[in-house]
């Protein structure tokens, strides 16, 4: 798959971004944690902030790619990833804290694992 140089630095710029969340993350417990303080709040704002960043880059990329790219790697929830970014987006003085942890916790290993994979996936077919 041939894709244009822009793709391969969204991705990094990405993988930046879902790197400053588990620092973000740390000494958050449980989900209270995010407005028990200023402090919470913030970490909250923050990571949500990137979430809606990551989300809409994923969409810029799943439409410049016609569908093709994300479909590769199906162990991602994709419509979730960019679900999340119209709910945060849309929603965001109802964010759901409980969700936000959850994602923090279980899915934001996976998509930077996913990303990193995409990274060499697509660094291979460059030089194929």
């Amino acid at each position: 798959m041939s894709l244009d140089p822009p793709i391969v630095e969204r991705l990094e710029d990405v993988l930046a971004a879902l790197e400053r969340i588990p620092r973000r993350f740390t000494g958050i417990t449980t989900p209270e944690d995010f407005y028990d303080s200023p402090e919470g709040q913030d970490r909250l704002d923050a990571i949500c902030m990137v979430l809606i960043a990551v989300g809409e880059a994923f969409k810029q990329m799943d439409r410049q790619t016609g569908g093709t790219l994300l479909a590769r790697y199906p162990g991602v929830d994709w419509p979730g990833v960019k679900g999340v970014r119209d709910v945060i987006a849309h929603g965001y003085f109802d964010v759901d804290a409980e969700e936000v942890f959850s994602i923090c916790q279980n899915d934001i290993p996976v998509l930077m694992d996913t990303v990193r994979t995409m990274l060499k996936d697509l660094s291979d077919d460059a030089s194929a």
